[in-house]
């Protein structure tokens, strides 16, 4: 099977055509559809409408994938499989949240540039959200192409990033929006972490910020200093020349890369269904090893 993809923006995403989702995905077509991530880094995905257990199967072919941290509220039963993310403005019993909901007020901070699931110690690769139900108006995504972000930055300033560590937490980003309702089993599960802020993405070659409003600090530098940097830089990299939307179709599944992108939902009526589910692949170790791994492989040979 030969997949097409048609370019969505000058630098980045694309639409992917030639292949159905639904049936079973051979080695070489995922092999495909990996290469034109690292070109596009966002590939959509229309007309495929899948159900929770082919999303999930497909998801899991580009590696382990996270469960979702709803788990650590057994207050909140969960209405989706615990490998799917809720990202909608539903309960268990598909019923819209109350504004009250403290599931309402965290997706929220959904709306906030980020990466998924930097504020852990081992990050996402890749996430897959598909369109279930969508509002009559708003409620699209936007993506930031982090590698066109750093590229464009001027010598000197790439020069000042390179080794830089950056502290990310979920409470942080979620204070942001004024969200503090977080139980003593989540505070302790998912402590800050440190992920290095210039990454090399290992499919493109391409060096990347990586950032998000997960980022609180920079390690070793002045809390007011190091804040200021990452508001500089989230203000480079969401610049409208580094940003696709995406204006979703029911059925659409996009499929994005966390390594070289930030994403945000943007808002919607709330009185209105908006019905979407993320599956999200672990990247498999930390930011941090990642970083020692890339050293390693750029060192030459000692002879």
């Amino acid at each position: 099977m030969v997949i097409t993809v048609k370019p969505l923006h000058p630098l980045f995403a694309g639409e992917v055509s030639g292949v159905d989702l639904r049936q079973p995905v051979d080695a070489a077509t995922l092999a495909e559809i990996v290469r034109a991530s690292d070109r596009f880094a966002v590939l959509v995905f229309p007309e495929q409408a899948l159900d929770d257990a082919r999303q999930i199967a497909f998801s899991g072919l580009f590696g382990p994938l996270e469960t979702t941290r709803r788990q650590l509220r057994p207050d909140q039963p969960l209405r989706l499989d615990a490998h799917m993310s809720d990202v909608s403005n539903l309960d268990e019993k598909s019923r819209l949240l109350p504004a009250t909901d403290s599931r309402r007020m965290g997706n929220i901070g959904n709306q906030l540039w980020h990466t998924d699931s930097t504020f852990k110690r081992i990050p996402a690769r890749y996430s897959l959200l598909s369109a279930h139900v969508i509002p009559t108006a708003g409620g699209n995504t936007e993506f930031a192409d982090m590698r066109a972000a750093y590229d464009a930055l001027p010598q000197a300033k790439r020069d000042e990033l390179e080794g830089l560590v950056a502290i990310h937490s979920i409470y942080h980003s979620r204070a942001t929006v004024g969200f503090t309702d977080f139980t003593e089993a989540e505070r302790a599960a998912l402590p800050p972490v440190p992920q290095t802020l210039v990454r090399l993405h290992p499919g493109s070659g391409r060096k990347s910020l990586y950032l998000a409003s997960h980022a609180s600090e920079i390690e070793g530098m002045p809390l007011p200093e190091g804040r200021m940097l990452l508001l500089d830089l989230m203000e480079h990299a969401t610049q409208r020349q580094f940003v696709y939307t995406h204006r979703w179709r029911v059925g659409d599944l996009v499929m994005w890369d966390n390594r070289c992108t930030m994403h945000r939902a943007r808002s919607y009526n709330m009185a209105e269904t908006r019905d979407m589910r993320r599956t999200t692949v672990s990247d498999g170790v930390s930011s941090l090893d990642r970083r020692q791994m890339s050293i390693r492989v750029a060192q030459p040979a000692m002879v």
